[in-house]
């Protein structure tokens, strides 16, 4: 598969939050304590531990009431503010062109956290670590699709390669426009040079909760260009130190081996 993607179709969602279930199920996830704030959206925010939320917006225009639902989590992008953020190389790009945190690698800098256009990032105090969506990497790489899609009973979420999802987006963005729906747009294919959570909006990406222009900010990109030399650097004397050590336990080993 040359780039994993998820088809979020909003005209869909019904607001199950079976995907959210799904998610915390199969990644072991405990739940949060949460406290009513008049909203059905629940948690209201990202965490360690919630990587998947379900966003509840309601609009109201000339006596209608409209229900904007969606899945949201890390879009995954191209441009990820996230990887060029890190400064120790712990975020990656995946064989499907997902975007994951080697959990080992992670030092709990939180300038990944800070760097998110999306605010998807959660950062688990209890290990020092940053944590998200992983696109469900484990199930990818043994042939399956990502818990949340896999559930979702109207197909609001849809698993493929992006090749065809795509174009099956600009189709359903087409038919809603011409069923009335003349908002209804493709969010995801331009944003941070494209996305692999690609969704069809009925109206403004604002309404939903998500950036209407998300940017890579501008420390991050600077910061960036300052520290990616100086991660080769760190990764050679780290390499050389160990070498020289064990060089040195060597000798030291051996010496003792003679004189006894």
């Amino acid at each position: 598969m040359a780039q994993a993607m998820c088809l979020i179709d909003t005209s869909r969602c019904i607001g199950c939050r079976g995907c959210q279930a799904a998610c915390k199920q199969w990644n072991q996830l405990p739940a949060e304590t949460t406290t009513f704030t008049g909203s059905y959206e629940n948690p209201p925010r990202f965490s360690s531990d919630t990587w998947c939320r379900v966003a509840f917006r309601e609009h109201g225009d000339n006596g209608r009431v409209d229900w904007l639902m969606s899945k949201q989590g890390c879009m995954h992008c191209t441009d990820a503010a996230c990887m060029q953020a890190c400064p120790v190389g712990a975020i990656y790009r995946t064989a499907f062109g997902t975007v994951d945190i080697d959990q080992v690698k992670c030092i709990g800098c939180n300038y990944c956290v800070v760097a998110c256009p999306f605010d998807v990032i959660g950062f688990d105090r209890r290990t020092n670590k940053a944590r998200k969506c992983t696109f469900c990497i484990d199930r990818l790489e043994n042939g399956l699709q990502p818990a949340c899609a896999i559930v979702c009973p109207t197909r609001s979420i849809t698993f493929g390669d992006a090749s065809d999802l795509v174009p099956e987006a600009m189709i359903r963005a087409d038919r809603l426009r011409a069923a009335g729906r003349v908002n209804a747009r493709i969010y995801g294919l331009d944003e941070l040079n494209g996305t692999a959570m690609l969704y069809v909006l009925t109206d403004a990406p604002e309404k939903y909760g998500l950036p209407a222009d998300p940017e890579v900010p501008l420390q991050t990109r600077i910061s960036n260009v300052i520290f990616r030399p100086l991660r080769l650097v760190v990764v050679v004397a780290a390499v050389f130190g160990l070498w020289a050590t064990r060089s040195r336990s060597k000798q030291l080993e051996q010496a003792r081996t003679e004189s006894k």
